[in-house]
């Protein structure tokens, strides 16, 4: 039995805490004035496409796709806990940064170095092209060593809040698609034209992560929405009611971006309501949420991740602040 968990990668990865303050939109693209005046990304954005369908890799449990910064390309991790773009160190040591003297990289484990900031000119996935970016700089060395790949940062929520985005993990494919203004009041998803075939479940939107209410044994609880982790986490601190459904396989450290490590207790989630869904047998990781990126002041209660998001083929419409759990 392993001694040591790496949790991957919203559980441990460093994240950021303070404001970042993005340059102005720009009308650079095909859209009209008027379409991109809905587009709330902090970026600005070009393409002669709103919807495309990219593949993606399995590294573990992440989800890696191709994407390119400037003149580098390669693979990079969908990470919706991380609020933008987060880039390797090893890769792009020659960009210059400075230091946010307000903010600093936290995650599990607990707080870590200051964080440092770059700016990419031109950022690149799929059909969509962004300018000037405002990114994060953190080591990734420790995802690339557990994982055996090369990887080339994190790409997070902010580019896609204006879009809807389906996950598809029996073919390996997303689907995105940007809803412009006048899009909203009509738009839907061909997939979507049949509502038996799914569920439709409320998110919220709060600092760039995604945020539902799950229910255990009659007790609500606010779960972040990460296909970046790689398991689920709840936090020690819920009450009994919560802790009964819970059974214990084993005590696991956790290991942060650091060498600090902290104890948990791995095992299985008898059940779990999301909207109308019971999802059963659901494996958790037990640890104190009180001191991470993601504790909210004590109003998150866990972090839904990989082993939940990959039971169904699953999607979200960030404007309409919606998720689609397909039956």
């Amino acid at each position: 039995m392993p001694r040591s968990l790496y949790i991957l990668l919203m559980a441990f990865l460093p994240f950021m805490v303070g404001g970042l303050t993005y340059p102005p939109m720009e009308d650079k693209g095909v859209f009209s004035a008027e379409q991109f005046q809905n587009f709330n990304l902090g970026y600005s954005i070009r393409t002669d496409s709103p919807s495309f369908t990219i593949p993606f890799t399995r590294a573990g449990n992440l989800i890696v796709i191709k994407a390119k910064a400037d003149t580098t390309e390669g693979n990079f991790i969908l990470d919706t806990g991380a609020p933008g773009l987060v880039l390797n160190l090893t890769y792009f040591r020659d960009y210059p940064t400075t230091t946010e003297s307000n903010a600093e990289q936290t995650g599990i484990t607990g707080s870590s170095a200051t964080a440092l900031k770059t700016t990419v000119k031109e950022f690149n996935i799929g059909t969509f092209n962004y300018d000037n970016i405002h990114a994060d700089m953190a080591n990734l060395g420790h995802i690339e060593n557990s994982k055996n790949i090369r990887i080339l940062g994190l790409i997070g929520l902010e580019f896609f809040k204006d879009c809807e985005m389906i996950i598809d993990f029996e073919n390996g494919l997303i689907h995105l698609q940007y809803i412009t203004k006048k899009m909203q009041a009509t738009y839907t998803n061909s997939s979507l034209k049949n509502d038996s075939a799914y569920t439709t479940v409320p998110i919220d939107i709060m600092d760039n992560r995604i945020i539902t209410t799950t229910e255990v044994n009659g007790k609500k609880l606010k779960m972040i929405i990460d296909c970046a982790a790689e398991t689920n986490i709840l936090n020690s601190k819920l009450p009994n009611k919560v802790m009964e459904f819970v059974t214990i396989s084993r005590r696991v450290k956790l290991t942060g971006s650091g060498t600090r490590q902290v104890d948990a207790l791995y095992g299985g989630l008898s059940e779990m309501k999301v909207g109308t869904e019971s999802i059963t047998n659901l494996p958790v990781l037990i640890t104190n949420l009180d001191n991470t990126c993601f504790s909210y002041n004590g109003c998150i209660d866990g972090v839904l991740g990989f082993d939940f998001l990959s039971l169904h083929k699953i999607g979200f419409n960030f404007v309409q602040r919606k998720m689609y759990i397909w039956k």
